[in-house]
């Protein structure tokens, strides 16, 4: 009689071409037009947070300057990236993006990324931040 379990390595192999399967995040497709939807409204030149900051959200060459005090992504490492400790709610309530507390530095009151805009960055951080 046939036996119904499935071998282990049987269903490794089957996973195996589904592993690592992310998609590739484009800067210009995918990032810069969640970066001018959400934050380029204050992080571009003459608004608040340009003021404030020094972070412009103008080009990949603008985000990958940083603000003032330096880089705000660290390509390949998200979790490494203010960018994206920002916009995650990982960091001090009064420096998160987009502000929308009471408990924030900045006046704006921005819309809060939607969790697939963040994921978004974040594999875009974690695949290089690469100006593809």
């Amino acid at each position: 009689m046939f036996n119904k379990k499935i071998p282990v390595f049987v269903l490794a192999a089957l996973a195996a071409p589904l592993m690592g399967c992310e998609k590739t995040v484009s800067y210009s497709a995918d990032v810069a037009p969640i970066l001018n939807d959400y934050c380029a409204q204050c992080h571009t030149p003459g608004a608040e947070g340009f003021t404030n900051s020094g972070f412009n959200v103008s080009s990949y060459e603008t985000v990958m300057k940083g603000t003032s005090l330096g880089p705000v992504v660290d390509p390949g490492s998200a979790i490494s990236s203010t960018l994206y400790r920002v916009i995650a709610k990982q960091s001090a309530v009064e420096i998160q993006m987009p502000p929308n507390e009471d408990a924030t530095l900045a006046q704006g009151r921005g819309k809060v990324l939607p969790d697939d805009k963040v994921d978004t960055i974040q594999l875009w951080i974690d695949q290089g931040a690469k100006d593809n």
